[in-house]
């Protein structure tokens, strides 16, 4: 499951440096995170998409076959295999962050 952070920011006309400055981590942490390269943690996702002004949920590609993602949060393992299970574990997470 790809993120589609680049894209957004893109069609926003907004850039990795301008993020890292709304999401308090650094430059190069963030284009790590823009590229791919690194992925974020769900506290830096809800800052991500709060800086964006856009779900968590948007923040991922659009999957037009079955989805499913490993998700580690606290050190557990959660596994989804739809974007309504994911949107569901992120508002139960939620509370937790």
């Amino acid at each position: 499951m790809e993120l589609r952070i680049k894209e957004v920011l893109k069609e926003k006309g907004l850039t990795s440096v301008w993020l890292a400055s709304q999401i308090g981590i650094t430059q190069p942490n963030t284009s790590n995170i823009v590229s791919g390269k690194s992925k974020p943690s769900l506290e830096t996702l809800e800052k991500i998409a709060s800086a964006l002004n856009v779900s968590i949920i948007e923040l991922f590609e659009a999957n037009t076959g079955d989805l499913t993602a490993l998700i580690d949060f606290m050190g557990k393992l959660y596994r989804v295999n739809s974007i309504y299970e994911l949107e569901s574990l992120i508002l139960q997470f939620k509370g937790q962050i």
